[in-house]
This record gives C-alpha cells, structure tokens and sequence, in this order.
C-alpha cells in the first residue's frame, strides 16, 4: 500500500467516522489473495500478502483497522528485516502483548509498543485504529515523531512520513476533502476511481528520494503502471455511526482475481459491509 488519504471525524454522532480511499502498490511477481475473511482468524477482513504472510490493510469485526505504507529509502533497504505486514495483522488479530503478557489493546499503546523495535524494520508508516473507542493512531519507523494519536481532519500516507507533500498525495488529499464537501456519503466506486488516477507529476514536482529521476517520475502517478510493479489494488473503506452502532462498508478493486495473474484494467471487486460488534465505549 503505497498511497493512502483518509477523512477522520471521531466526534460525529451520526454519520461517517471515517472515510478512506488507498492505493496498494507492489511487484506484480508477488503472489497475494484479495480482500476476505481469514480462514484461521475468521475476525479479520484483510486482502494477504502470500510471500510474508501478513497484510497491507484491513479491519476486524470488533472494529480494529490498521494499514501500512513502506517507507521510500533505497540505500537502507535489509533482504534479512522481518515482514512488516504482521505489524498490521497482529493489531488485526488482537494477538499482540507487551514483554510483561498485557494487552496491547488501545491503538496508542500497540504503537508504541512497535516502536521499542521499531528500527529492525525496513521503513514503514503504521496507521491503527479502533472505532469502538474512537481513536486513531499513527507511527513512522524513520520518522523523529513518537507515535501519536490523530485529531480530526483529511490526512494523507504515501512513502513519507504523514502529509509529506508529494504531489500526488497533495492532489488526492484535496480531491477527497472537495468529494465529501460535495456528497459527505459517495458511493465506494467513486473513492476507488478517485485513485485510479496514472497522470504522472511534472519534473519540477518531484521529491528526490534516490532513486534515478524515470522512476521518480513513474512512481508520481497516483495509479502506477510500469511493467513489473505498480498499483495492484484499489480500497475504499467508510466507517460510519447511527446512535449507538458502527457500521463498516468496504469495497477492493484489483488488477488480479484470486489466480496471481494480473489483468489490466482491473475490474475484479469485492464488497463486504457489517456492523461492529461492540458497543461505543
């Protein structure tokens, strides 16, 4: 997941808590299965990275979110760093503890607790939620930022540290606050066509992240192509309260349909909606 912008209101009474549409980008030899609920963690709703064995977003039926952007730093990149997409499903899965055996269960306290080892890791931006308690967090591992909890407001993630302003990330932040000013509950189909957007970024435009100025270049675009990596994948995600009950809606459009053959356009969906099955704290 290489760009994500998200609209966060924890405050609402009712309507939309949270709002999110991201870009998943990854090499196209990298086998993953879509978005579904897991087999032996049938509370997670997350697409699974095959190769790693974690995730790149997703939500639980108890209402935790986590999703993870990689961190663009090149000449720091370790073959032998652990994955870091089981520092997403193991929020997801509720599985995480704290060296003493408590429970790591408040998005700030799971991040910091990542944190401690934080540096093992190739670079990374971590956003955890949980809506039942109406708190979002976030975390960059090469960022001088502790891990913080989020005020309300329209944020963005690509390869950076939160709201670095890259163009695309500026362009589809602005893009997805002037949607919701216009229609504050859009179709999940027009926050995914919202991403799949390939117009690159003018020369001038460019961060310089070491890594030669073509690719910079590709990589500008909001939906990337080139021919072994790009956006493989395209989530819109709207969490939502009515009085006492949250409810969930999200919808994945993706370039390869189960079988790790990639097809472009992508047209391959899936949907899921549910509430959350707790209370609001």
């Amino acid at each position: 997941m290489c760009l994500i912008v998200f609209d966060w209101r924890p405050d609402t009474i009712d309507g939309p808590l949270f709002t999110l549409a991201a870009n998943r980008d990854e090499f196209f030899r990298r086998t993953a299965e879509p978005i579904s609920w897991w087999h032996d963690a049938p509370a997670v709703l997350a697409g699974r990275d095959l190769v790693g064995g974690g995730t790149w977003l997703g939500l639980s039926r108890s209402g935790r979110f986590a999703a993870l952007t990689n961190y663009r730093a090149p000449h720091e990149m370790r073959a032998d760093a652990p994955t870091r997409g089981t520092l997403v499903s193991d929020w997801l899965n509720a599985t995480a503890t704290a060296p003493n055996g408590t429970s790591l269960d408040t998005p700030l306290a799971y991040l910091q607790q990542v944190a401690q080892t934080g540096d093992i890791y190739n670079g990374f931006n971590l956003l955890v939620g949980d809506w039942t308690r109406r708190e979002l967090a976030w975390y960059c591992n090469r960022s001088e930022r502790a891990p913080a909890l989020l005020e309300a407001g329209t944020h963005g993630i690509s390869n950076a540290v939160l709201d670095t302003p890259w163009p695309k990330l500026v362009k589809k932040r602005a893009e997805l606050g002037a949607l919701l000013t216009r229609e504050s509950l859009p179709p999940l189909d027009s926050l995914i066509d919202l991403m799949r957007d390939p117009r690159l970024a003018r020369d001038d435009e460019l961060p310089s992240t070491g890594i030669p100025l073509e690719r910079e270049r590709a990589l500008s675009a909001a939906f990337i192509e080139t021919p072994e990596y790009g956006t493989r994948g395209t989530t819109a995600l709207r969490v939502t309260a009515h009085g006492d009950v949250i409810s969930a809606a999200i919808a994945e459009r993706s370039d390869d349909n189960g079988s790790h053959r990639l097809v472009r356009p992508g047209d391959f969906e899936r949907s899921f909606a549910f509430n959350i099955e707790r209370e609001i704290a």
